[in-house]
């Protein structure tokens, strides 16, 4: 007769869409030993749920890491300079960026040369939330990608 085992990861996993974003900074802060960064809430939860579960089930083959740092210098030519900016600056192309404002939810797509938000193209985030809100933002801040307080 064989015994079953119960995975706690789903559970755990579950939980983060209904715990406090004071519960998520915690978990933050034991499962990556350093402060919540300050990005929006489902940014925190896909975060927490990639490390639990790496942490449980083991991270990327060692060949995938291969693999993505050799496309990375593809891109960027190993040039370290472009690669920070491109990590530090500005969210991957294909991105989804999602703000509710009064109760509606706006998705923004990063691409290539922009963002695009209902179909339409625009150059910067402070556009798309000024046109969202009809006054002036941080687009950075309004979508939760730099915190106000701090200085860039």
């Amino acid at each position: 007769m064989t015994t079953q085992t119960h995975d706690p990861i789903p559970a755990q996993l579950a939980a983060l869409k209904s715990a406090p974003a004071s519960e998520l900074k915690k978990q933050w802060r034991e499962l990556f030993d350093s402060p919540a960064p300050p990005f929006n809430r489902r940014f925190l939860e896909s975060r927490l749920a990639y490390r639990i579960q790496e942490l449980a089930y083991g991270g990327l083959k060692p060949e995938t890491i291969r693999r993505l740092e050799q496309l990375g210098e593809e891109l960027d030519g190993g040039d370290r300079t472009k690669s920070r900016v491109r990590a530090d600056l500005m969210p991957i192309a294909g991105t989804r960026l999602i703000r509710e404002y009064q109760g509606i939810e706006h998705v923004v797509t990063v691409t290539t040369d922009g963002f695009e938000w209902q179909g339409r193209p625009y150059k910067s985030l402070s556009a798309i939330a000024r046109a969202i809100t009809g006054t002036r933002w941080n687009g950075w801040v309004f979508f939760g990608l730099k915190n106000h307080r701090s200085r860039a």
